[in-house]
């Protein structure tokens, strides 16, 4: 007779003598060697933002929705935590816990202290969100990451120590290795990976591995990886305990009727016994909650509290509240080889034709959005430094929180709903300032009227650490410009006549989004050159000029049709490309590297499938699944139109009625700039749309292509084929589709095709030679993955809503094989950082005199090296700086650039002298010597790796040189002794 029935015969004997009955649960169990020790995990999963905003979903408001309050959870949690001491919580997301916290009261804070000193509310991972990581940049991962850890920090004394990336669609290598091991993380949790993948693990016990995100770094960033065999709910057998739900509740009062003890151990035991079947060691981990619940916690703790005393009565398993920390120090002591995972999990699928590649592209203008918002925080937080933060005044910290919302895995992702993405896009606009729809020709300031001798002052600030030549382009009215520069010397430039399908875009969403007509329109852009010194800026004055003086020179324009010459070049300096008879792009050259090679571009779209076919999968938000290809034939009626001119070339297409596009050739640069525009996807036919544009070569790529992890490291992706599994190929097009962040390129042992971007896209090779790149989407299906909308962008105007325009650039450049990493980094980073404007008005030439009008932070001869990036530069609270230096380059990149790399500290610093340089982890929470010392040093099956790490050793604080090796970023804290000079710089 086994202790449980026997517990229950004594309960039973006292309730027939008329007596009340309290049965005291023991709860206190800890490891139990040689038994199946089951770790108990409490938790809640609360985005931060997805059916409802983020503010909706704190209050609990908007519960036609989803009747979600994340107020009610942690108000809940803290007295069921406070009943029984070996009770225990993880909590994430910081954007929600630091808006409960500011609201309560001193008795609650130190309560709450209390229990996170004693490891019985433990958070977790310490993000403000849990951030995606196919959409997201590493900058951002970074600096979001960095929020959550110095509140944790500052108010509780924590370092977070465990990666808890539950719920994203796939998950990077980065992440891995930088947002994991480089943050000092001993482990990582998560549950998406693809299908056929996780099968596999689980018959042979590898869904618990060691995973080697980096090339570079090799074992010195190994981290322990964790992945749920199901998903990040409670266990199977029905365990799922809020008020509301329909599990079976753990019923143990012989008094009341449905008495089930003995049924609920037994439902315990065999998931905790299947799991076991899967996973090496005596340890299992079940996650007790999912999204937002615990909002009437002692609801869970009460079935808990009963779950773990029977089920340790029943004595077959043992049961323990636990938390990822407890669970990962149990797996490290059980002196386990672990089996070893490289690369990433991407991309994600949940079945057959269920691949999650669409959200690489969903709501492009949003991902646009939070990728120019990223590049402005990060200068813009280097200017307040110069300048001094303001304690009262207007500072970068609003706009640092409303980014950090913004890479939540349903915010840049595009996978919420239409009212949560335009909270996202008005929490980034409230932190921004400079024109904000110059992209469309609409920037006030530039279009004032010269007539009366007014100029134009244009301030170009560059954060980045080497100098800047770069174009500038700004809408004008007048036709009688000069340009000069801060010297006072004039400026070539150019005009060039605004094409009507981008003024077109102006009209509308203008009026749209800000509720004003423009105005006159402007009739040219006018471009010029700048030069413009690192981590400084530099000023240039626009004003009229008398017809029979130096002007900006007009472009000439003329027509591919009648042309006599059967092909069409241009490009005036070593690049030229070559258009056929028919209009088509035919031929890149480039005579300084002696490249020549056929290629056509073209678009084409795919139709969204509609779920109404034997499987109901339609493509959505999350999902891409075609349902057919149809090329888009460029209107051979519509002639070419060349703009010629000093500055640069331009081809302008009329793709069909609703694709523009403008190539264009700078003088002096050595890439192919497409700007297009797109939209309104046409739909009357009943089809949604997902649109891409490609790039076709006769280069023999075999079926290998390149695409970056989140911005950083190029991970080696061929058709068809997983290097861990064998993949079954359901759905070759989406299946093969990767997110690309910086850009994708393949290479046929001679020459290297390299495209960047501009924001987050899906891409792919899915033909040798070819690169495809998924500009826009617009579905009429949802894919039924929660979101319950359809990916149907409109803009509307007038009560008239149409499909939303997309306006993007890419970038394009063959070199010979080897020599393609260069651009990449160096041009990829400039993508990132743009050089940022502000527009200010001179009257009567005496701008000057009150204001700097040439500025460089740095020794006037000295850069940072070609390989080398600043990546934060931050004034914080104390005086303090928030340094980062970012290795751009990967061991073996490049034959010169993946080196040993030195910044010199008081060539960067040249008005200020450093006191005190502390190094510490990624996200500035501790020391980096503490962190290194004390993180879990797995074991891997095999034999060890022969490989040779290089990394920058110790800062000497009399030399101030910092050292980086590859891929390397190294954080500091830094104390200046003394200031920059009294000038105003701004």
């Amino acid at each position: 007779m086994g202790p449980v029935r026997l517990a229950l015969l004594a309960v039973v004997a006292l309730a027939a003598a008329g007596e009340a009955v309290y049965i005291p649960y023991n709860t206190s169990a800890g490891v139990v060697a040689g038994k199946l020790n089951v770790h108990v995990v409490p938790h809640t999963h609360d985005d931060v933002g997805w059916l409802k905003t983020v503010d909706q979903y704190y209050v609990g408001s908007n519960n036609s929705i989803q009747g979600a309050c994340v107020q009610n959870v942690l108000d809940s949690l803290i007295p069921a935590l406070l009943k029984d001491e070996n009770r225990k919580f993880i909590y994430v997301e910081q954007a929600f816990f630091q808006r409960w916290w500011r609201n309560q009261n001193d008795m609650i804070k130190d309560t709450v202290k209390g229990l996170i000193s004693s490891g019985r509310l433990e958070l977790i991972n310490g993000g403000m969100c849990m951030h995606d990581e196919a959409a997201v940049h590493y900058i951002d991962m970074i600096d979001q990451t960095t929020l959550g850890h110095k509140f944790i920090k500052e108010e509780f004394g924590q370092i977070p120590r465990i990666g808890w990336q539950i719920d994203p669609f796939g998950h990077s290598a980065v992440q891995a290795y930088l947002l994991g091991a480089e943050v000092g993380f001993d482990a990582f949790y998560f549950f998406r990976i693809d299908y056929q993948d996780r099968d596999t693990r689980k018959g042979t016990k590898e869904l618990e591995v060691v995973w080697r995100g980096s090339k570079s770094f090799g074992s010195s960033a190994d981290i322990f990886a964790g992945i749920f065999p199901k998903n990040y709910e409670p266990p199977p057998g029905d365990f799922y305990f809020e008020v509301d739900d329909d599990s079976p509740v753990v019923q143990d009062d012989p008094l009341l009727f449905d008495y089930n003890v003995e049924e609920r151990v037994n439902d315990f035991v065999a998931a905790a016994l299947a799991q076991a079947n899967i996973t090496r060691t005596n340890h299992i981990m079940f996650t007790m909650g999912t999204d937002f619940k615990y909002q009437y916690a002692e609801s869970w703790f009460r079935n808990m509290d009963k779950l773990i005393h029977y089920v340790n009565k029943d004595g077959r398993i043992n049961a323990l509240y636990s938390t990822p920390s407890i669970y990962t120090d149990a797996k490290y002591a059980a002196n386990e080889q672990w089996p070893l995972k490289t690369n990433d999990f991407f991309p994600y699928a949940d079945n057959p034709n269920a691949y999650w590649t669409g959200y690489f592209t969903s709501r492009p203008a949003l991902k646009r959005y939070v990728r120019m918002m990223s590049g402005y925080y990060l200068a813009a937080r280097q200017l307040e430094f110069f300048k001094g933060k303001s304690r009262s005044g207007p500072a970068t910290d609003y706009l640092g929180d409303a980014l950090a919302l913004a890479q939540h895995h349903d915010a840049v992702t595009g996978t919420e709903k239409q009212h949560v993405a335009n909270d996202y896009a008005k929490r980034l606009s409230i932190g921004y300032t400079r024109c904000l729809l110059l992209n469309v020709t609409f920037c006030p300031p530039s279009e004032m009227d010269f007539s009366k001798g007014k100029s134009l002052v244009v301030l170009v600030y560059n954060s980045l650490g080497w100098k800047r030549e770069d174009i500038l382009r700004v809408p004008v009215f007048s036709d009688s410009i000069v340009v000069h520069d801060s010297e006072g010397r004039e400026v070539e430039s150019q005009l060039l006549p605004i094409a009507s399908a981008s003024l077109n875009i102006r009209d509308k969403h203008v009026k749209a989004y800000l509720g004003t007509s423009p105005g006159a329109k402007p009739k040219f852009w006018l471009a010029f050159p700048v030069s413009v010194p690192p981590l400084g800026f530099n000023t240039y004055f626009v004003s009229s000029t008398k017809k029979s003086a130096s002007v900006s020179s007009k472009s000439t324009v003329s027509s591919s049709q009648g042309s006599e010459d059967s092909n069409l070049q241009v490009g005036q300096g070593n690049l030229k490309l070559q258009y056929n008879a028919a209009g088509a792009l035919s031929l890149y050259s480039d005579s300084k590297t002696l490249i020549e090679a056929n290629f056509e571009q073209k678009y084409k779209y795919y139709i969204g499938q509609d779920g109404n076919g034997s499987d109901p999968q339609a493509s959505g938000a999350y999902i891409f699944r075609p349902n057919g290809t149809v090329p888009i034939k460029t209107d051979s009626q519509v002639p070419l139109t060349i703009l010629r001119g000093p500055i640069v070339d331009e081809v302008h297409q009329q793709i069909n009625s609703w694709i523009y596009q403008i190539t264009r050739v700078y003088k002096g640069k050595d890439y192919v700039e497409t700007e297009f525009i797109v939209g309104p996807i046409p739909t009357d036919d009943g089809n949604g749309k997902e649109v891409a544009t490609e790039i076709v070569t006769n280069m023999a790529t075999n079926k290998t292509f390149y695409t970056d992890s989140s911005g950083r490291d190029f991970i080696k992706r061929i058709r068809d084929y997983r290097s861990e599994w064998k993949i079954e190929v359901h759905q070759p097009i989406a299946g093969n589709y990767y997110p690309v962040n910086l850009g994708i390129y393949v290479e046929d042992g001679n020459k290297e095709l390299s495209v960047l971007v501009d924001r987050s896209i899906g891409g792919s090779s899915i033909k040798d030679g070819q690169i495809e790149l998924m500009l826009h989407r617009r579905l009429l299906h949802d894919d039924g993955r929660g979101v319950a909308e359809a990916l149907n962008e409109t803009v509307c105007l007038d009560n008239q809503c149409e499909g939303l325009i997309i306006e993007g650039k890419y970038y394009l450049k063959i070199d010979p094989q080897g020599e393609g990493a260069r651009w990449r980094r160096t041009f990829g980073q400039e993508i990132y950082s743009p050089l940022l404007l502000a527009f200010s008005e001179q009257d009567g030439g005496n701008w000057a005199n009150s204001h700097i009008p040439k500025f460089s932070a740095m020794d006037p001869t000295y850069s940072l090296p070609d390989n080398v990036a600043l990546l934060t530069l931050q004034e914080l609270e104390d005086g303090s700086v928030l340094l980062r230096f970012a290795h751009l380059y990967e061991a073996g990149e490049h034959k010169d650039l993946s080196a040993l790399a030195s910044v010199n500290l008081k060539r960067v610093f040249r008005d200020k002298k450093i006191g005190k340089i502390i190094e510490t982890s990624l996200s500035a929470n501790q020391e980096r010597a503490a962190m290194e010392k004390k993180r879990l040093k797995w074991k891997v099956q095999g034999p060890p790796a022969d490989e040779k790490v290089v990394r920058g050793g110790p800062v000497d604080p009399s030399k101030l040189v910092v050292e980086l090796g590859p891929m390397e970023i190294r954080t500091f804290i830094v104390s200046f002794e003394r200031s920059i000079s009294g000038k105003q710089l701004l």
